[in-house]
């Protein structure tokens, strides 16, 4: 087996761990990918906001061959395997920061970007920080370019359709977890046992914890609606904001500098 071959593995891994908790996760993308070509052409520059194993940059960058993307994220298991899936690639860019730093926009090697892009990565951040975060967001963009973030996001108004469709989720997982898919703990698990990955795995640990240990609800700080997000948006400057897909848990917003 090759070294590419190894990262590619890991890339798929991580791919069918997420779909595990969001089967509509590639729909998104393209919903995202879309939204990026209407505004900013097939060529964009493109930050990938705490870009993970780069999995934007990855489905961007095969749609646009033209683009160049910056992953940001602090994760050191996650940067690693991004790192050796994008090794040599010159159109990417992978740093290392803390996006709670204020001065965590002063490692990017671009002064601004056509569009800034991110999934399934701000909903551990708590209300204040995250709506700071947005404002610096709303500074690295160019003028008339896009924030997009697809993450946890309901619509309360509807509890029994939620209900419904969250129960119909739940039994599809128990399903697919009887035949063998990977959870979140279980994933890191194997992260760990990898000999490449279990150093920087170890140091993700005591950075951020362990996540094969339970950590518990949300804290009640942390915001869960769709309508949060747009308000966040519009008052840390975004000229426009909207949802432009959703599903029952999750929703993706675009906002417009």
């Amino acid at each position: 087996m090759t070294e590419m071959a190894t990262w590619r593995e890991w890339q798929d891994s991580w791919d069918r761990q997420q779909e595990w908790y969001m089967p509509d996760r590639e729909e998104r993308f393209r919903v995202m990918l879309d939204t990026v070509e209407a505004l900013a052409g097939p060529e964009p520059v493109v930050l990938d906001l705490a870009c993970g194993t780069g999995t934007i940059t990855d489905r961007l960058l095969r749609r646009f061959p033209g683009a160049r993307a910056t992953g940001v994220d602090i994760d050191p298991a996650l940067l690693t395997i991004a790192g050796g899936h994008f090794a040599g690639d010159a159109r990417v860019e992978l740093v290392t920061a803390d996006l709670t730093d204020p001065s965590w926009t002063d490692a990017l090697p671009h002064r601004s970007y056509d569009a800034v892009l991110t999934a399934t990565a701000l909903h551990w951040l708590d209300t204040e920080p995250l709506r700071v975060l947005y404002g610096r967001v709303h500074g690295v963009l160019k003028d008339g370019g896009v924030f997009l973030n697809a993450d946890h996001m309901t619509d309360e108004s509807t509890p029994r359709l939620n209900a419904a469709a969250e129960a119909f989720h739940a039994a599809r997982q128990e399903r697919e977890r009887a035949a063998g898919a990977l959870d979140w703990p279980n994933w890191w698990t194997k992260v760990a046992a990898d000999p490449v990955l279990a150093e920087p795995a170890r140091c993700r640990f005591e950075m951020l914890g362990d996540p094969r240990s339970p950590d518990g609800a949300h804290r009640a700080d942390r915001p869960t609606t769709t309508r949060w997000h747009l308000d966040a948006l519009r008052e840390q400057g975004f000229a426009e904001a909207r949802q432009v897909w959703c599903s029952h848990s999750d929703a993706l917003v675009a906002a417009l500098r």
